[in-house]
């Protein structure tokens, strides 16, 4: 009786932590969904000032041009590691802290300073004792653009006063709902893409290309941070919801084996007391 109660009990525990593991997996579906949504709507946006920015250069080019521009020789590094604030997301941290400590070690002749957007992010830099100058947590599920705003000033403050040479970033790219990739891009100097020949559009600017483009690119390197970390939030929320489903198709399985064992044992149990009875009425026999 006492292991038919056990087991009973065990049951009943698993299928509470199954409910919550279905809970989480669909409040993690509705979350990546909107993060998606959120991403999807700015990339017109994006891929707009990232032609203006390619036509600005072209233009200005050998004329001196912006400081965030500036490519000189490479003594210090930034690196803006995008982690989330919680875990339950399967493989998803590790592989992104992984990554940042990769190219820390490849690095390892470059003095390189961190600012870590997300507690698991830095708790790891803290753990292997990482130069982190700025840390951000508790940025939540749906951030806006002022949210990211100091982290994108502290970036440029960064490379325009000559602190550091060059700046990357690490996050998590949003391929599909299964598969997330840790990425690490170069966000400084801007390096604008081309136009193709197909694409390129004639613009008169006032009162002057370099102007303009002075005043662009600040706005581009906050939308890039911004949409990086939108992306890494969609990446979360989809490598949760994964785990999630795992995690309850695991409880699922382990609820039929244990039903299993817990029927066998409630026969032999009853089949023991049948014996017993037999046995018993023979003996009066």
């Amino acid at each position: 009786m006492a292991n038919l109660r056990a087991i009973r009990l065990r049951i009943r525990g698993v299928k509470n932590i199954a409910k919550i593991t279905r809970a989480m997996e669909m409040i993690a579906a509705s979350k990546m969904r909107k993060a998606q949504d959120r991403g999807l709507a700015g990339r017109p946006y994006s891929e707009k000032i990232t032609a203006v920015i390619a036509a600005l250069s072209a233009l200005t080019a050998g004329k001196g041009g912006d400081p965030l521009l500036e490519r000189r020789p490479v003594k210090n590094i930034a690196l803006l590691q995008i982690t989330p604030d919680r875990g339950l997301s399967g493989g998803l941290v590790g592989n992104i802290n992984r990554a940042a400590l990769g190219f820390a070690v490849e690095h390892k002749d470059t003095p390189i300073e961190m600012v870590v957007v997300g507690k698991k992010g830095l708790d790891a830099m803290r753990r292997t004792q990482r130069n982190i100058v700025a840390e951000f947590t508790g940025l939540g599920d749906k951030p806006g653009l002022y949210d990211t705003l100091p982290i994108s000033r502290i970036i440029m403050d960064d490379f325009k006063s000559g602190a550091v040479d060059e700046v990357y970033v690490a996050y998590t790219q949003f391929v599909s709902t299964m598969v997330q990739k840790p990425v690490i891009i170069k966000l400084l100097p801007v390096e604008p893409a081309e136009i193709p020949p197909t694409q390129n559009v004639e613009y008169i600017f006032e009162p002057d290309a370099a102007a303009v483009l002075g005043s662009l690119l600040p706005r581009y390197v906050e939308m890039k941070i911004y949409h990086l970390i939108l992306e890494s939030i969609a990446s979360e929320q989809s490598a949760r919801m994964v785990a999630m489903r795992s995690a309850t198709q695991n409880a699922n399985e382990l609820i039929g084996e244990l039903t299993l064992e817990y029927n066998k044992a409630r026969q032999e149990s009853i089949t023991a007391e049948l014996l017993d009875i037999v046995g018993g009425v023979a003996a009066l026999a």
